[in-house]
């Protein structure tokens, strides 16, 4: 798996910790905006400091392929993070799966950056990393995650109660799974 990888329009990055003010300035221009779909924040969070040591785990746990987030970019503006999208908890056979995960600058909604972003994600899970299933959680009052992930052929499987603490609450999450669009044949399962 590389560490860089670019769509018509985006660069996707796993960033080292260098980047620590970088993803500050993302974390708190997006500060209110993210805070109702995720969990409370300390101030710490939004230290560069606390990023540079929250990059550095990204970063080692990306080397182990356990969990792996990139950066967005825009080609046309390549020091601006408008975005993440993240493969969690990376499972390896049997399971061979992971969730996702993804949030993206308030200023960038609605241009289709996150589709494009989410689908070489999920390209990357399924073909360089091999997963057969990648799933999703998202709250029912998030439309426009909704949205998103069933333009990507995502299918619900049902209601995860009381999943996620959220602002002090218990918050009722769907899930949904995307299986790999890469089929296996009865001949190359037989060899395997």
């Amino acid at each position: 798996m590389n560490t860089t990888y670019e769509t018509d329009r985006l660069i996707l990055k796993i960033l080292t910790p260098d980047y620590a003010r970088e993803v500050l300035r993302f974390q708190i221009r997006n500060k209110d905006v993210f805070a109702p779909f995720e969990p409370q924040r300390q101030d710490i969070f939004f230290t560069p400091s606390h990023q540079y040591a929250i990059l550095k785990c990204e970063y080692r746990l990306a080397l182990k392929l356990s969990t792996v987030r990139f950066y967005v970019f825009r080609k046309e503006n390549p020091s601006a993070i408008i975005g993440t999208v993240c493969l969690h908890d990376i499972l390896r056979p049997p399971h061979c799966c992971s969730e996702i995960g993804y949030r993206f600058d308030q200023a960038h909604w609605h241009q289709g950056y996150a589709r494009e972003a989410v689908a070489k994600v999920l390209e990357i899970a399924f073909v360089d990393l091999g997963l057969h299933r990648v799933t999703a959680r998202v709250m029912p009052k998030n439309a426009p995650s909704i949205h998103l992930l069933e333009s990507l052929n995502f299918f619900p499987e049902g209601v995860e109660r009381a999943c996620t603490e959220i602002a002090g609450r218990w918050e009722d999450h769907l899930r949904y799974a995307l299986l790999s669009p890469v089929e296996i044949s009865p001949e190359t399962h037989s060899s395997i």
